[in-house]
Formats: C-alpha cells, structure tokens, sequence
C-alpha cells in the first residue's frame, strides 16, 4: 500500500480532517493541491493553506497551496489546471469543504442555508465535474466525498433539514458518479465517522472544549481514506463507508489510539444508521 508519487486534489485541506487526509499521503511522498479559502490565520480557525503546505513538506510530501472558493466555478477550474501543470495529473479527488448550520427551517437564514449547498452540494458537484477529466486517465482514480450514509429516518431532518440535504447531496452525487463512470473505473464513495471527530466545527459549534474530550481525533478518518484509496477502483465504488468499520477491515483492533482523551465516552455522529436501519447502499 503506497500513495508515492500519486496527486491528490483536497478541498479545505487547510485543516481538520482534510488536512489530516493530505498528511497521510504526504507520509508516503504524495503530490497534495490543498484547495481552500484560508489565506490569512483566524482565531476560530486555526490554520491556512501555508501551513498546511509547510506541514505537508515536512511529511514528505510535496504540496501546492492555492486559494480557492470551492462555490466559484472559475477558482476551481484555475485550481484544477495549477495541479496538472505542476504535478502532471490528478489520482485522487477528496471533497472535504463544507459547511453546518444545525437550525431548523425557521432559524435558517437563507444566506446560510446557501452557503450550506452552495459549498456542500454544488461544490462538489463542481470539483467532481472538473477533476474527472484527469481521473479518467490515472491507473487508480479515487473520488471520496466526506459525507454520510444515505439514512432516511426522519430525526435526521426534522431538526436541521437545509443542513441534512446539503451533505445528503454530497453522498447522492458519489452514488449517481458510481454508476455514471464505472466504465471509466473511476472509484466514487463516501466516508463518514461514527463518532465526533475534533475539528473547528466541534470546537465552535457542537460543544467546544468538553466536547472536544468525548471526539476521535481526525487522523481516524485519514486513515481510513488512506485504505480506501489504495483499494481496486474498480472493485470499491458507491459504497457508504464508516470510518472505524473499514479499520476493522483492515485489521485494526485498537481504537484508543484515536481517542482525544481515552477512556471518555465518545460522542455519536449524526447519520449514522442504528442497526438494521434501512439506508441506500452501495453497489460493493
């Protein structure tokens, strides 16, 4: 298993799990484009696609920041091009950018709920629909979108309906892609935890520092990512994946290690099925 010399395209790579995604790769003298918005260092969140760039290279990887609003068609296509020329391809595309806001329909200014699909639903359409061009002609192009699996039990809408629908989105475009260019052998899937995972968005919206305490660490879904993408393309794709199960098949057994603070319960991820649950699955 290896990602050596392999070009992998990551939207808001700047931080949290796509940065951690890129940093596995770099492990393996990856090419990582980290596309994202963050130039500047803001208090709330930490990180710009500099230091992404800097950790990268001390990874041993090779990186290429760019500035990119994953809702611009123009950014994306600039972004897109800027890959190819410097690194000769694109093997792996990762549609990490995204955006919450868990309010109700009442609650939900409309500025946010476009901001939620502009960037959740349309970006990855978007970058999907500019990176297949070059992953159709890699040996073993790989498309994962981080998004859950498609559960339909109404408790994941009633509460924040524009949120569900714009990472519901993100999984039904992996699924349609699947069949749409299997013939090309372009791997579509998604990825999504059990558990919170510490990012920003825990820190600033979903419990701050105690909940940081009951999280995985995001290293858990690079990890993940990182077996996924070394998998047959043609043999692993419109699958809903979740982080810990595909670790478990790797032969993972200790999960403590991803723990922010082991020992502590973990906090439940939204849409994750309960068991027997009735979701869409995947066509492997």
């Amino acid at each position: 298993m290896s990602l050596a010399n392999k070009t992998l395209f990551v939207t808001g790579a700047s931080r949290g799990i796509g940065l951690a995604i890129a940093l596995r790769a770099a492990r393996d003298g990856a090419n990582i484009a980290i596309a994202a918005k963050t130039a500047t260092p803001d208090p709330r969140l930490p990180g710009t696609i500099f230091t992404a760039a800097e950790a990268i290279e001390k990874a041993g990887g090779k990186a290429l920041p760019l500035i990119c609003d994953i809702r611009d068609e123009q950014a994306v296509e600039g972004a897109v091009h800027e890959t190819v020329t410097k690194f000769g391809g694109i093997d792996i595309l990762v549609n990490n950018a995204s955006a919450i806001s868990l309010t109700g329909t009442l609650a939900t200014p409309m500025k946010r709920y476009d901001l939620m699909h502009q960037i959740n639903a349309r970006g990855t359409f978007l970058a999907s629909q500019k990176c297949i061009p070059h992953l159709s002609k890699a040996v073993n192009p790989h498309v994962l979108n981080l998004s859950p699996p498609l559960d339909f039990d109404l408790k994941w809408f009633a509460s924040h309906p524009a949120y569900t629908l714009a990472k519901y989105s993100m999984s039904i475009y992996a699924w349609a892609m699947a069949e749409e260019f299997k013939d090309k052998g372009i791997a579509f899937n998604c990825l999504w935890p059990r558990t919170g995972i510490a990012t920003a968005a825990i820190q600033n919206v979903l419990g701050g520092e105690e909940g940081m305490k009951h999280c995985r660490k995001p290293e858990i879904m690079a990890d993940a990512a990182y077996a996924i993408f070394n998998r047959a393309a043609r043999s692993c794709s419109g699958n809903f994946f979740i982080d810990d199960e595909v670790l478990t098949a790797e032969g993972v057994t200790d999960f403590d290690q991803y723990a922010v603070s082991p020992g502590s319960s973990l906090m439940p991820d939204f849409f994750v099925p309960a068991a027997g649950a009735r979701t869409v699955v995947g066509r492997s």
